[in-house]
């Protein structure tokens, strides 16, 4: 008898671990390991070409700079690595990363930072037929920003299409390079994305951190539009301090404000996969209609970074999941 229930109760616990486990992981759990660590950051998704593409950061082994890889999925949970955009040009020389990706007609336009030049990191674009392979910009660097608020840095792009014009959003730091925050540009509906089609909104940063939980970052912001107003899913604070998901809104595609005070998306709980953050938001809206947020996440103080996405529903004008 006293086998018996030891036998039932190790059965118990077994299910018990198990269930925690499976609790503990998204259903979405991708990372890369081509550097030698399980490593995958800043995740830009699209559809394209009739497949579901995902951008993404990955270091390089020893001395080569980070690097964008390239995977496709059938269903947005389970991906595979189809490919890489490495460094080819001379501005690149040091790495680039934190893609970001439109699609315009039967071409996929990617904005991508260079990495590693401290100030002089900078926005390029380049643009593909097949998702795969890129024919970079003649103008690029594409952008960076002027003025007296700003040290010149330009990380984490993103373009939006909204009323009528295209707006590049992008993170830069004060002129000491220790506050991270938010600026954008704008070009015309018919532009080609190069340099010169950009032209500097404000003279200001649009949004930069003031609320305790940002600390001194906000950064990677990700925009969709849905009945006319604008939503921004932002990082908050700099990488494992914890970094967290944060969201705000607009109507002019300039000025923003906070949807509330606290994270939309927090950081783990101890033990958890994410407890050492949940960061770089990227809002996708599938072609069915229905929403995800993908972002990064590591319980490891960035030993390993995994991407995993959750389902967003809507519930009045703000989104909840």
């Amino acid at each position: 008898m006293l086998k018996k229930k030891l036998l039932i109760l190790t059965a118990f616990l077994g299910a018990l671990i198990g269930y925690v486990s499976a609790q503990e992981k998204p259903n979405m759990y991708f990372t890369d390991t081509s550097s030698g660590r399980p490593i995958a950051k800043d995740p830009k998704v699209v559809y394209f070409n009739g497949k579901y593409l995902m951008y993404y950061s990955i270091p390089g082994k020893t001395d080569e700079g980070w690097k964008i890889g390239i995977a496709q999925s059938k269903n947005l949970q389970q991906w595979d690595k189809i490919g890489e955009l490495n460094k080819v040009a001379a501005y690149e020389k040091n790495g680039l990363c934190a893609p970001g990706a439109i699609v315009r007609g039967d071409t996929l336009h990617l904005f991508y930072q260079t990495y590693g030049n401290g100030p002089k990191d900078a926005i390029c674009h380049a643009y593909s037929t097949d998702g795969i392979h890129f024919t970079r910009d003649h103008t690029n660097p594409i952008f960076h920003p002027s003025g007296s608020w700003n040290n010149g840095r330009a990380i984490d792009a993103e373009v939006a299409f909204y009323k009528d014009r295209y707006y590049l959003y992008f993170a830069t730091r004060d002129p000491s390079g220790e506050i991270q925050m938010q600026g954008v540009a704008e070009a015309p509906r018919e532009s080609d994305f190069s340099r010169e089609s950009w032209k500097q909104v404000s003279d200001q940063p649009i949004l930069k951190p003031e609320l305790p939980w940002e600390g001194k970052c906000i950064e990677a912001a990700s925009i969709i539009e849905k009945n006319g107003t604008l939503y921004m899913f932002y990082a908050g604070s700099y990488n494992n301090a914890p970094q967290q998901i944060g969201l705000a809104k607009s109507l002019d595609g300039i000025h923003w404000e906070r949807t509330a005070k606290t994270p939309f998306l927090p950081n783990g709980k101890v033990g958890e996969w994410n407890h050492s953050e949940s960061g770089h938001p990227d809002i996708f809206k599938d072609k069915n209609g229905q929403y995800y947020l993908f972002y990064q996440g590591n319980n490891n103080n960035g030993e390993s970074w995994y991407l995993a996405n959750k389902r967003l529903f809507w519930k009045e004008t703000l989104p909840t999941y």
